[in-house]
């Protein structure tokens, strides 16, 4: 090597450290790719896709061979970076080449490098793994023996070598996927993902009809009764009981009814032939679970009974799908049955709406981890029935109760203070102008 020119010395020592750059980049690039795009782009038959998840998925082998690549060329760099430092300042270059060479390596081999390739993995590592693979076939005997000797001290020291790259995500972690995930899902769609994961949380009685609301069939009642009934049903399905909802009979289709009214007129012996069995359902049944019951039982709609098995209420199809997609006939921003926004920026209630249904209609945040209705809430934070023109705090939330009737908080005035107070600026505001 003395007799080699310095310009050649530089030259090497040039390419080395861009040799040196490369691995750095390399491994952080590969470690740095997102596994599922990873797979979506494989799937695509990427090229660079394919050649990268080869080497990932024997992660030991492949910072095997970029750790012997990378610690090669920087020793060898070191040695020749000394040969020039001596040749430049005599012996004064032992100590400066150390050091100079240090600084240059840290900043063009490594930091550099390696957060061009965090900024942009798949610019770095796609390429990168045709040289990648080559060398690991090259060099793989001397790859596998140093692999089989670290992969046997790391066992010496108790800990378990896994091959599982599968990087399963948890609920949690896919929930947080979501949020992250920003315009590159719609939001709608971003919301009824999120729906999805959250129908383990619920239960058939967070969203049944309570049974004091539920429309039916009393088959002791008047043929006439029965008949004005159905026909001012805006519902499918209806369910028949005779004189109270815990002697239900079954549910009847209205599409048979009205076929049997075209065809002999109406009677009840005829309507209990096209009854079909009633379906119960226990109160705690999640969600997802009462979902894919009735998808297994060709099913629309259950009775939903409580421990000592009284009906409760009802629970159909259409009210878990709308738990995902949204409510079919009404948006959740504008004007509801049991919500009626003020034009002073507060909100007439109904006692019996639901707190899923105030959450989710208002955005906010009441709890739902005890009574389901706004009235059971307000019961059981005052403890009492109360009387009208009584003022309840919520949190960050105010109510005013405004009738009480049957000992049931029918209407109250509810309102967020923050969102109150930005509500009258904002008119402020626009009277100015």
């Amino acid at each position: 090597m003395e007799d080699t020119s310095l310009t050649i010395l530089l030259g090497v020592l040039v390419f080395l450290i861009m040799m040196s750059a490369y691995f750095s980049s390399s491994e952080t690039a590969m470690m740095a790719l997102n596994r599922y795009r990873l797979r979506h782009l494989i799937k695509q038959k990427h090229k660079g896709a394919i050649r990268a998840g080869k080497l990932l998925d024997q992660p030991d082998r492949l910072i095997g061979i970029i750790l012997i690549g990378n610690n090669l060329v920087n020793f060898i760099a070191a040695s020749v970076g000394t040969v020039i430092a001596v040749r430049l300042w005599g012996n004064l270059g032992f100590i400066l080449a150390p050091v100079l060479l240090t600084i240059i390596v840290l900043i063009f081999a490594e930091v550099t490098p390696k957060t061009i390739a965090a900024l942009y993995p798949e610019k770095i590592a796609y390429p990168s793994s045709l040289l990648l693979l080559l060398l690991l076939k090259t060099f793989y005997p001397l790859v596998w023996m140093i692999n089989r000797v670290s992969n046997g001290l790391v066992k010496l020291c108790g800990i378990k070598v896994e091959k599982d790259m599968s990087h399963h995500l948890t609920k949690e972690e896919l929930r947080t996927v979501l949020d992250e995930s920003g315009a590159l899902i719609p939001a709608k769609r971003h919301g009824m993902l999120l729906n999805i994961l959250d129908l383990e949380k619920a239960t058939v009685e967070d969203i049944m009809v309570p049974r004091n609301e539920v429309v039916g069939i009393d088959m002791e009642d008047d043929i006439e009764e029965i008949l004005e009934i159905i026909s001012q049903s805006s519902h499918t399905l209806l369910p028949v009981f005779k004189r109270d909802m815990n002697d239900v009979v079954g549910f009847i289709h209205l599409r048979n009814i009205s076929r049997m009214i075209s065809a002999q007129g109406i009677k009840k012996a005829k309507l209990m032939e096209l009854t079909e069995d009633p379906y119960f359902v226990p109160e705690t049944t999640p969600l997802h679970t009462q979902l894919s019951k009735f998808q297994n039982g060709k099913r629309r709609m259950a009775m939903v009974v409580d421990e000592y098995g009284d009906v409760q209420g009802i629970v159909t199809l259409q009210d878990i799908l709308e738990e995902i997609v949204g409510n079919f006939t009404t948006n959740f921003s504008e004007e509801t049955d049991d919500i009626h926004p003020q034009d002073d920026g507060t909100y007439l209630i109904d006692g019996t709406a639901t707190i899923r249904d105030i959450n989710k209609a208002l955005s906010w945040n009441l709890p739902i981890d005890g009574p389901k209705t706004l009235n059971g809430l307000l019961t059981e934070l005052l403890e009492i029935i109360p009387e009208k023109n009584v003022c309840v705090r919520l949190s960050d939330h105010c109510v005013e109760i405004l009738n009480v009737q049957d000992n049931t908080i029918k209407t109250v005035k509810m309102w967020n203070q923050a969102e109150l107070l930005k509500f009258r600026q904002g008119n402020l505001f626009t009277k100015r102008n």
